[in-house]
């Protein structure tokens, strides 16, 4: 197999890849199809442990995130000696049992995904195992439309200068995050924001993030920044904050507040009157996709969040087309799980239309993740079958619930 062009791409978005992707699903021109009679033998389960380099503080909802945590992998084995495996997707496991035996051309298209409702949760192990059997990496089952050098931020600047409760380290603690993610390969970072939300008095915490963007641009220059309120903004807030940074030279503005067309417009229409380039990124909460698509189509979205794993892999290639028709783009969310980002790498590089991957810095044990590389900010794809992860945690037949 001839590999894909492998160039480091800028902040726009991703263009057509030059594999004959079909314009309207993204599917490449080979087809790839399931065996003949390719059975489910056998399903197994593994937990995953991730480990972060620190301890992740809060952002403007939710408290602590912790050091790292554990998720559920399943491992599909066919009856030809075939394997895939993924994190568990949405949908029940206690559904995926009854499916040993099935064929598995009748739980899984090539060209669309899981196209069995019980097999959701083997999103990512189905379309591993199809791309594992072609001998192709994920992204050219997935169409080949993007590179296979994808910029990567970092998503796991929180608000650890409130913390320990008893002596807060300050804004020297969120810029100590920023070198050791930059050691790290990152050059651009996500700034959580809100902390009069819930964390502070309102204005001691407008202040705090107004300073902490401020000294986020002064100790890097040449880093693109990213902001993510979590919700924790009301449109006020949100233009009094953009007018506050203007000089920051934001890459955008995340979740302001609920997605409400009326409210986006109001910062919408700030911005297009301010002239700034801050593109506005919205839909992580799993909303109304129609709502969603509607608000991209309006203009007042720029870029779709929707979580890579909980919203999946299936779905994500059935709304690309209409994401891309909206003339949006997408950065599925990732948080959570390293293995996230390489998913959606590997979704960029396929389905196009991605403007960058949230890198979540850390490490999974048991998945050899080697074959993807950060360097100066842009992650590298590989081109091995399936998602190019390895899986060496111990494993152990489904065990469903009754």
């Amino acid at each position: 197999m001839a590999s894909r062009r492998h160039t480091r791409s800028g902040w726009s978005g991703s263009g057509p890849g030059d594999r004959g992707a079909c314009p309207a699903t993204g599917v490449a021109s080979t087809l790839i199809t399931v065996p003949a009679d390719q059975r489910i033998a056998a399903i197994e389960t593994a937990e995953l442990v991730t480990r972060y380099p620190r301890t992740i503080g809060r952002n403007a909802r939710l408290g602590s995130h912790g050091s790292g945590p554990t998720a559920p992998a399943v491992v599909v084995r066919t009856a030809d000696g075939a394997s895939g495996w993924g994190v568990v997707g949405r949908g029940s496991l206690d559904e995926v049992a009854a499916l040993v035996g099935a064929e598995v051309g009748t739980v899984f298209d090539p060209s669309i995904g899981v196209i069995d409702p019980r097999a959701s949760a083997l999103d990512f192990a189905l379309h591993d195992l199809a791309a594992k059997d072609a001998g192709v990496p994920a992204y050219e089952l997935l169409g080949g439309r993007g590179e296979t050098a994808v910029p990567c931020y970092s998503g796991a600047i929180y608000f650890d200068d409130l913390d320990p409760d008893d002596a807060p380290r300050g804004v020297r603690a969120v810029l100590a995050n920023c070198a050791s993610d930059r050691e790290a390969g990152y050059r651009a970072f996500k700034l959580k924001i809100g902390r009069g939300h819930r964390w502070m008095d309102a204005e001691a915490g407008f202040a705090r993030d107004v300073e902490v963007t401020h000294a986020v641009r002064e100790a890097y220059p040449d880093a693109r920044i990213l902001v993510d309120a979590n919700n924790g903004f009301s449109p006020h807030e949100t233009v009094r904050y953009l007018r506050a940074v203007a000089d920051c030279e934001l890459y955008w503005l995340e979740e302001p507040f609920h997605e409400d067309a009326m409210s986006l417009r109001v910062v919408h229409d700030f911005l297009r009157e301010s002239g700034s380039s801050t593109l506005i990124a919205d839909g992580e909460f799993e909303p109304d996709e129609a709502q969603v698509l509607e608000l991209a189509q309006a203009g007042l979205i720029d870029v779709l969040l929707m979580d890579v794993v909980s919203f999946g892999l299936t779905d994500w290639r059935r709304v690309m087309p209409a994401v891309r028709e909206s003339g949006a783009d997408a950065s599925p969310h990732a948080w959570g799980l390293p293995i996230k980002t390489y998913y959606a790498a590997q979704m960029a590089a396929g389905l196009g239309s991605v403007r960058t991957v949230e890198g979540v810095p850390g490490v999974t044990d048991g998945v050899d993740a080697s074959g993807y590389d950060l360097l100066d900010g842009v992650l590298s794809v590989p081109d091995a079958p399936g998602f190019g992860l390895e899986l060496t945690a111990p494993t152990r037949p489904l065990q469903p619930t009754r």
